[in-house]
């Protein structure tokens, strides 16, 4: 169905050159669209990505910022679908940033928003985060916010068609500025590995994956609602070890010789992460991979028929939160670490791969 869904339709990616967005626009290539509009505001990455694909003929790049209205509704002309991944999403960094920060979040969610309405875009996907969930920070509200706008956007687009939608999801393996490459700097350079807390716990899935969910969160939506994606979990701790027990012996040390340090969790840090709040769970459904948190004011949405494919409950029982799940062996986190590419397999490391599937979920 998403193979389908895509051919031959004219798809935007704002984001495009940023961890997912990137893989992304890869995926989408393999559904045969007649064109992929790349568009992101990092002048020598979307260069370089429109030159990693010229062979291809499909890929047009486009250098923009999200807070350009005039922009967007230029590269929006004649698109069927848009995937909304730009957005600031360094927690610290926009903490000294506020202001910058929510033009990009908020005013460049209204943005796309009014930019797809004009150019009677059909499907907007918004890519939102964990951390807005209960949020404790600036980076936080503005995904929440960001979403907020998404669904209500559904309720007064009256002269067109366009389902509006977001796709929320916790960290990704690999991802820039993720724990991983520091774990891997830092066992390079013999240690220490430096953790913040042993009990902090994390959703966790391949850079893949993420992308995967976000393409399925498009084709599955009906309007206003929040795809929440069932990641598997792990303890931060056994990650650092599992990374150890695998990447020490490439850089000449032994396991043993690594120390880990915990450094105590930062200013606003939270132990766990939320992917779905209790109040979202007496409006959600539970499907295979996924759960969908529906509009609040559904009374509002009786245009829209919330009906998917793949149902396995109509009501979710519980939050979602990293602590209360069951967390990854150090042995599933190997071969995690593998499938995602982070560790190669080359012949130090063979010896070490463990031989376990992974179910994400």
């Amino acid at each position: 169905m998403e193979k389908i869904m895509f051919r031959n339709k004219i798809i935007v990616v704002t984001g495009a050159v940023g961890t997912v967005g990137s893989e992304i626009v890869k995926l989408l290539m393999e559904y045969q669209p007649s064109e992929i509009r790349a568009f992101d505001n990092n002048e020598s990455e979307i260069f370089l990505l429109g030159q990693k694909y010229a062979y291809a003929g499909m890929v047009t790049t486009f250098l923009g910022d999200v807070r350009d209205q005039n922009k967007l509704e230029q590269v929006f002309q004649g698109a069927d679908i848009v995937f909304h991944l730009a957005a600031h999403k360094h927690v610290y960094l926009a903490e000294y940033n506020p202001f910058d920060t929510v033009q990009t979040n908020i005013n460049g969610v209204e943005n796309v928003i009014r930019a797809a309405f004009r150019n009677k875009v059909g499907r907007v996907l918004f890519t939102s985060s964990d951390k807005a969930v209960n949020p404790t920070s600036v980076m936080g509200t503005t995904k929440l916010m960001g979403e907020r706008l998404i669904t209500a956007a559904n309720l007064i687009n009256f002269k067109g068609n366009t389902i509006l939608a977001s796709s929320r999801f916790g960290n990704v393996l690999g991802s820039r500025g993720s724990v991983v490459p520091i774990f891997i700097d830092q066992i390079k350079n013999g240690g220490p590995v430096t953790v913040t807390d042993e009990a902090m716990t994390r959703f966790i899935m391949s850079i893949r994956e993420a992308a995967e969910l976000v393409i399925k969160g498009a084709v599955l939506a009906k309007g206003g609602e929040v795809f929440i994606t069932k990641m598997p979990v792990i303890r931060i701790t056994d990650l650092a070890k599992a990374m150890i027990e695998l990447l020490a012996p490439k850089y000449g040390y032994d396991p043993d010789q690594i120390e880990i340090t915990f450094i105590g969790a930062k200013p606003g840090e939270k132990m766990y992460e939320e992917l779905l709040s209790m109040e979202e769970t007496y409006r959600s459904m539970e499907l295979e991979d996924m759960f969908v948190a529906l509009p609040a004011f559904r009374s509002m949405y009786r245009h829209v028929e919330h009906i998917y494919a793949g149902l396995v409950r109509e009501r979710v029982e519980r939050s979602y939160v990293s602590e209360a799940e069951t967390t990854m062996s150090i042995e599933e986190i190997k071969t995690l670490l593998f499938r995602a590419g982070i560790v190669e397999e080359d012949e130090i490391l063979m010896n070490n791969r463990p031989d376990i599937a992974i179910a994400a979920g």
